[in-house]
């Protein structure tokens, strides 16, 4: 840097402005705002950084996109203290420390990669194009890199062609067919022994652990009746590496990969860290694990391409294209969300600039594709077919057991669903149909691709023709039915069906006049439930034109689904009559474009048809729940429509997953209810998980957690804070985090709620040198939120379920736990027929309950954690006192004690 610019470092109510000349000045946001807009300054998190000032993203030189050009494919907490950590430069706690640990930041970043890459040719290619568009960190970069005042310039985007840099995939044969040999407990415990280490704490519950859910690893004895174990493992009992111990000795007996599944991405890295204990060399980790994930999470190498050949038309496009071409040549296996790629990278090169390069619409031509046999999908892919162990998560497996199979359309045959409680919902999500306005369009764009737009646009978007005319040329039949398809795709709502929905007599065409048609009846009759809330109201009695608006809309579908589906089948058909011609990737191609037709196009659309033939009925089929709905963010339409799901969700997901298994371990710290009826807890477990579904009964195993909760936790509900009054919410809020000195954690039920506790506590907690961030607030994603958190022990964060269910954060950097009322399970439609069928209010105190344990079990997670659980909700039934571990001190107080107990129970906590 030839002349060192300013450092600013924002907080939510103050500023500092470091000048070059080593001068600290304190600044308000506002002034701080008007610095920044006259003169770049040397930042941390450009973006967040301009949303604590209140204004718009300003030029300036962020040290994290530094970071990534110089470090890619490694993370940093998003935050001076963060950065300062990762380079082994302290902990800086204050804003003028944290001024001055960015400039030393830099300058170790700058002296890395000049020691480490000296003249690179694709690191100066990469950062000579960055600079010609602008780069701010663009000279400085490439002095580093001894530039110099070369005669050449660098071929402008040649370091880009990353496509270029990376290694082909090969073809294997086909794997033998799994084996049947059982794992025996015994077998297992020995295993779990040698992962531990001859030095490793005696753990007896986790070896009982392990020893429990061997038995999902035995042959079945019937078609359709797997081993099923249901293992609740109590925090610190280490279920990881108790369900590794017999699943890695079954595939390695067997020759077969066993599928170990969750539901958060966090949890999939967990999981692939305790793998090193198993693998220590990375080699042979990279032949027997594969972390897995749906096509849309991984960089397509051809979107990407594309975007690069454009830079000439978007030159502005050079730097987040320059930074993620410096992670693609470094990154393990190209997974883009919750893999390598730091949250914090895709908020300053842009979410839809960055994501948008996965395959997010299924528009991949496969063998087609010029860059078939580098794709790190198709690498992905192929690995696990081979790998012995397949850390995936919950959504995958059941998409892929709802198409019948995966990619090469062979279902696993072992399961480990780790956190097992939350397979229904995820088993919601996957098996449900909803008939919206944007469902529809992005179908519409998945047939049609880039349109003419009204503006006249167009993007990159590949339609149905482009990815299949050379399969289906010289076919006449297979040519018509593509055309009749084509034709058929506008009859689906189009680019700005929205406003036109919005203004009813502007609708176009079937799908958008039934969707007026929804709106209405929705803003007709939905209870109100305040700005911002989605509204729903039921589909019976339909209003007046809604069920001729639906027929014509089924009718429309159906010259829709008809040719597709004819033409799905052609191109099987080709597969016999040219088996002699088509080439392994021909074959291939049509396999996965087959695929790709009836779960992108075919299912939905006979979903969608099924849905509007009853609409005229008395009444829905009985397994399911239908509603009308207007989907809504901070009081904004986003999407209309007509929704169903399963009101047993587990009984699709039992038939898809479970029945065509071997065995499958369902495990969680909270898998059972906590009633006090051991029966109907157990109960709850199966009907949540599915085996209720089976033949025969799941095996349960309960092992209970090592840690003292009596000793490590307080409960406290607070009984004197009106909730429904946000100024004394706020001030419990705050008092409590000063009480804790940070390290603490607020949940709320909704985010209004959260925004104005966030707008009245910012101030008084800054001022006691406490950072405050915010799930919504600070411009930055859950996951890095939660890096953050975990990663700087004095700060306090404000969210909702996704934190909750996203935070595994050990140690003192939670310590504390808010929770601003009792987390009721939601009174929507779904939640109202599932009432009814699973217990009425039995069912709503086990939801409420889950929730209560899983936000509770965040405080523990070691033996030396101690921590402080609140419930600011006077109205906290003393039935849910069950949901807490025996022992625990459940003690109902007024704020000021609340207060005085948590400062002293946490100032004399080890």
């Amino acid at each position: 840097m030839r002349e060192p610019p300013p450092t600013l470092v924002a907080a939510v109510t103050a500023a500092v402005w470091l000048t070059p000349d080593g001068e600290v000045e304190s600044l308000t946001p506002a002034q701080a705002a008007q610095r920044a807009s006259r003169q770049a300054p040397l930042v941390c998190h450009r973006r967040a950084t301009a949303t604590r000032l209140g204004i718009d993203p300003f030029p300036a030189f962020d040290v994290l996109e530094l970071f990534a050009f110089v470090r890619p494919a490694r993370f940093s907490a998003p935050t001076p203290r963060g950065l300062a950590q990762a380079l082994d430069l302290g902990d800086p706690h204050s804003l003028e420390a944290q001024a001055l640990a960015l400039g030393r930041v830099a300058d170790r970043l700058l002296a890395e990669l000049a020691a480490r890459e000296g003249s690179n040719g694709s690191a100066v290619s990469i950062a000579w194009t960055m600079a010609q568009a602008g780069w701010p960190w663009g000279a400085t970069v490439l002095q580093a890199l001894d530039f110099g005042k070369a005669e050449v310039a660098p071929r402008r985007a040649g370091g880009y062609r990353v496509w270029e840099q990376l290694g082909e995939w090969s073809e294997h044969a086909p794997e033998a067919p799994a084996g049947s040999q059982p794992v025996e407990p015994d077998e297992a415990r020995r295993r779990l022994a040698e992962l531990l280490g001859e030095d490793a704490e005696a753990r007896p519950q986790q070896a009982d652990y392990a020893s429990a859910v061997a038995a999902a690893f035995v042959p079945r004895d019937r078609e359709d009746d797997p081993r099923m174990v249901l293992a609740e493992a109590g925090t610190g009992v280490g279920k990881t590496l108790g369900y590794i111990a017999p699943a890695s000795l079954w595939a390695e007996k067997n020759g077969a990969a066993v599928w170990l599944s969750t539901y958060t991405r966090n949890l999939q890295q967990q999981i692939d860290s305790e793998l090193d204990r198993l693998y220590p060399h990375r080699a042979e980790k990279a032949r027997q694990v594969v972390v897995r994930k749906g096509r849309e999470n991984y960089l397509c190498l051809l979107n990407y391409e594309e975007a690069v050949r454009g830079l000439s038309a978007r030159p502005a496009g050079a730097v987040p294209l320059g930074l993620l071409a410096r992670w693609a040549l470094a990154t393990r296996d190209g997974d883009m969300v919750g893999g390598d790629l730091p949250g914090w990278l895709a908020d300053l090169t842009g979410r839809g600039r960055t994501f948008g390069l996965a395959d997010r619409r299924g528009e991949c031509i496969y063998a087609a594709c010029p860059h078939y046999r580098k794709c790190y999908i198709e690498r992905s892919v192929r690995r696990a077919r081979r790998a012995r162990l397949v850390v995936a998560n919950h959504a995958l497996v059941m998409v892929q057991a709802a198409l019948g199979g995966g990619e090469d359309g062979v279902l696993p045959q072992r399961y480990v669903f780790d956190e097992g409680h939350q397979l229904f919902e995820a088993a919601d999500g996957a098996f449900a149909a909803h008939l919206s306005g944007q469902e529809t369009a992005e179908l519409r764009r998945w047939l049609l691709g880039a349109e003419a737009t009204r503006r006249g646009g167009s993007s990159r978007q590949r339609g149905l023709q482009r990815r299949v005319e050379d399969l289906v040329a010289g076919h006449d039949t297979l040519e018509t039915l593509l055309q009749s398809a084509l034709r058929g795709a506008r009859a689906l709502a189009a680019e700005g069906w929205h406003q036109r929905v919005v203004d009813a007599g502007g609708a176009e065409g079937p799908t958008e006049r039934f969707l007026a048609l929804v709106r209405q009846q929705v803003y007709a009759r939905a209870p109100s439930r305040g700005e911002g809330y989605s509204l729903e109201t039921e589909v019976r009695p339909p209003l007046d034109g809604l069920v001729e608006a639906a027929k014509a809309l089924e009718t429309a579908l159906g010259k829709l689904e008809e040719p597709l589906a004819r033409l799905r089948d052609g191109l099987g058909a080709r597969l016999d009559e040219d088996a002699d011609k088509l080439d392994g990737d021909s074959r291939r191609r049509i396999e996965a474009t087959m695929r790709s037709l009836d779960r992108r196009a075919v299912r939905p659309l006979r979903a969608w048809r099924q849905m509007l033939r009853v609409l005229d009925s008395e009444a829905s089929p009985p397994e399911f729940v239908d509603w009308l709905a207007v989907e809504r963010i901070d009081g904004r339409d986003i999407d209309v429509g007509f929704f169903r799901h399963w009101i047993d969700p587990t009984e699709p997901f039992a038939q898809a997953v479970l029945a065509p298994a071997q065995g499958a371990v369902v495990t969680s710290a909270t898998l059972t209810d906590k009633s006090g009826d051991s029966e109907q807890d157990w109960l709850a477990a199966a009907q949540r998980s599915g085996s209720v579904h089976l033949p025969s009964p799941a095996i349960r195993a309960q092992v209970p957690s090592p840690y003292d909760y009596a000793a490590q936790t307080r409960i406290f509900v607070v009984t004197d804070v009106r909730k429904d009054d946000l100024d004394q919410v706020a001030a419990a809020v705050r008092e409590l985090f000063l009480a804790s000195g940070g390290g603490a954690l607020g949940l709320f039920t909704a985010i209004s709620r959260l925004r104005a506790v966030h707008a009245r506590i910012g101030r008084p907690l800054e001022q006691a040198g406490l950072e405050l961030y915010a799930q919504h607030l600070d411009g930055l994603d859950v996951a890095t939120l939660v890096e953050i958190f975990r990663a700087e022990p004095d700060t306090c964060l404000l969210g909702t379920d996704a934190v909750r269910d996203g935070v595994d954060v050990p140690g003192r950097a939670l310590r504390l736990i808010v929770f601003d009322r009792v987390p009721w399970p939601r009174p929507d439609l779904r939640h109202k027929a599932r009432r009814a069928v699973f217990g009425g209010k039995r069912y709503d105190d086990m939801i409420t309950r889950l929730k209560l344990r899983q936000a509770y079990g965040r405080l523990v997670r070691r033996a030396d954690d101690h921590g402080v659980f609140v419930l600011l909700d006077p109205m906290v039934p003393s039935r849910f006192v069950s949901a807490f571990p025996e022992g625990v001190r459940f003690t109902r107080v007024g704020l000021a004690e609340a207060v005085a107990e948590t400062r002293a129970f946490l100032q004399t906590a080890p």
